[in-house]
């Protein structure tokens, strides 16, 4: 019986592939409106206002029953030169109203929260890798201590027992960033290149934050970077980040020692390694300081309390899935895993410092996940190719595998860690031969530690949702977002009409495309620019998968339940930061059919 529906479910799939019985759906405005348990709600404080640290959390939230509160934007907002300032007077988010904000949210009753360190410390990512100093100010006057702000927040929310919270913290990465407080691309280049010279390994008592400090500044042999810097002229500069890193450790450690205190047992802390480097870098012995000031015990649950893995910009979605898993009781299951190109022994790019296997194998266990020659669970991922002359035959295995997938009905997580390497073929022929909406995650086009975890929390979860029957219409919903999101952007916006904007930008306009600010673009042209290429590149994407079926439910022995994917429409685009590098969109869908 199981395999007559299976072969059913796949003949009937193959016919919405080729459009023949497919009934478009109407797609419905947007937003719709909230229908997930207003119990279940989770007090965020974003790393920054980027989509998949706002935008993308929610959906992954909502497709797990979970509502999730933000501050208001301009509290959590980074603004590069020259750009429009939060309050008119600062470029980064503003710490002591966000401590307020969660201290409202605790009050109101919330017992669930994910935090970003940096967002709290520093007011964002961007700000956490210049700021050099530990006063805060205070709206309306005086100043306090970024450390005793994370004290206080720390230990009122530790007063209720009942309270799981995510602190998300990071590594800094190997150089600030361009285009803010001033910061140039010469300045980056000789920055990340310091950074990336291998270190002198700490090990031991000397393995602390005074001896790291000073390992910035010496080689494995004994080489003098302070003489190397001034003979380039890049010392003060260098000088200026490393205090950064100084204090960016500094408070990670102050956390950490916080947590080893009682009263702790029901916080989580989840670090990640920002874009690092194939050498013996500067991040060396931060990471292996933190490693040792990670809770080796585990909680109540059995599970890890503190976890260390690569990846900075797919935090959020690492905890909101985490916290899905531990609170069904989620035990985990087995993931067949595929590798296509043949270079997965390898480090996916230049800002990883793993290889592709080792970064998969960490994430996996995160997840609860064990790798297997056979599951029900099958994760294919397209690497590098390991020889330019067979990139044809590498994305044939792809699809073909995929193509295998399908017709079995089985649940599938697509992770492209090729880092561009096939151009749009890749894409073009997905689109062509592929049921792309019967995916359940897909990540692409990023550092392979970001596309891992992206692609494993919305995979994880969403098998989790289907397995403990949790599924909704509204689950469903927000799950398709996400998963049409990632799918259109990266085939469509980073695939073609990116690099359509890039060449405009600094060939027609002798712009630049990381900041329409500087000098001034017209901002209304580009985003016409990006409406009239999106809606040109997207329809056949849509189309493949307005044609689709979707998982929906799957039962304790295997049964797959299926749904079909309504009508999609895309509006109100924008450049967040107004940059070229990513876009925001609204994604509003017509009602799934039975």
């Amino acid at each position: 019986m199981k395999q007559v529906k299976r072969l059913f479910a796949a003949a009937l799939a193959l016919v919405l592939l080729t459009g023949c019985g497919y009934q478009r759906t109407e797609p419905l405005p947007y937003p719709e409106p909230a229908a997930s348990d207003p119990g279940k709600t989770i007090a965020c404080v974003p790393l920054d206002d980027r989509p998949d640290n706002v935008e993308r959390v929610v959906y992954l939230a909502e497709s797990l029953g979970y509502s999730l509160a933000m501050p208001e934007k301009v509290l959590y907002r980074t603004a590069l030169d020259h750009q429009p300032k939060n309050f008119d007077s600062i470029q980064r988010g503003e710490p002591w109203s966000l401590f307020t904000w969660v201290l409202q949210q605790e009050a109101a009753g919330c017992d669930r929260y994910i935090l970003s360190l940096d967002q709290l410390h520093s007011g964002g990512l961007v700000a956490s890798r210049s700021m050099t100093g530990y006063d805060l100010e205070i709206p309306g006057g005086g100043t306090t201590s970024a450390s005793r702000l994370l004290e206080e927040l720390l230990a009122k929310l530790a007063e209720d027992e009942n309270n799981v919270v995510w602190l998300l913290d990071s590594v800094m990465r190997l150089a600030p960033t361009v285009g803010y407080e001033g910061g140039t691309l010469e300045e980056y280049n000789a920055i990340r290149a310091f950074g990336a010279l291998p270190r002198r390994t700490l090990e031991g008592e000397a393995l602390n934050l005074e001896d790291i400090s000073e390992s910035y500044w010496w080689g494995p042999g004994g080489e003098d970077l302070r003489a190397r810097t001034r003979a380039e002229g890049t010392y003060e500069t260098a000088l200026r980040h490393t205090r950064s890193r100084d204090r960016k450790l500094v408070l990670s450690y102050m956390v950490q020692d916080t947590l080893t205190r009682p009263g702790y047992e029901n916080f989580r802390l989840l670090v990640g390694i920002d874009d690092s480097s194939l050498e013996d870098c500067i991040q060396k012995n931060e990471i292996a300081f933190l490693r040792r000031g990670l809770r080796a015990e585990k909680g109540e649950d059995g599970k890890r309390i503190d976890w260390l893995l690569s990846g900075v910009d797919d935090l959020a979605f690492k905890a909101v899935a985490r916290m899905y898993l531990d609170e069904t009781g989620w035990t985990g299951d087995r993931a067949c895993v595929q590798y296509f190109g043949g270079t997965e022994d390898r480090p996916a790019c230049e800002y990883d410092f793993q290889p592709l296997t080792e970064i998969m194998a960490e994430h996996l266990d995160f997840f609860d996940l064990r790798e297997a020659d056979i599951a029900d669970l099958q994760i294919l991922v397209l690497t590098q190719p390991e020889d330019g002359a067979k990139k044809d035959a590498y994305r044939k295995q792809l699809i073909g595998a995929l193509r295998d997938c399908e017709k079995a009905r089985r649940p599938t997580i697509l992770i492209d860690a090729s880092n561009g390497t096939y151009g749009t073929a890749v894409y073009e022929a997905l689109t062509r031969q592929a049921e792309l909406g019967y995916l359940i995650a897909y990540s692409g086009m990023l550092d392979m530690a970001i596309v891992t975890g992206t692609a494993l929390s919305h995979g994880a979860a969403r098998y989790a949702v289907l397995r403990n029957g949790d599924s909704t219409d509204a689950c469903d919903r927000a799950w398709a977002r996400t998963l049409a999101d990632s799918i259109l952007k990266d085939f469509c916006y980073k695939g073609v009409v990116r690099n359509d904007l890039l060449a405009h930008i600094r060939n027609d306009l002798g712009g630049d495309p990381n900041n329409f600010w500087s000098p001034a673009l017209d901002r209304e042209d580009l985003l016409r620019r990006l409406e009239e290429g999106m809606e040109r590149e997207t329809a056949p994407v849509i189309r493949n998968l307005e044609q689709s079926s979707f998982l929906s439910a799957i039962s304790p022995d295997g049964e797959t339940e299926e749904r079909h994917w309504g009508g999609i429409a895309l509006e109100n685009y924008r450049f967040p930061w107004d940059r070229a590098f990513e876009i925001g969109m609204d994604i509003r869908l017509g009602e799934f059919t039975d």
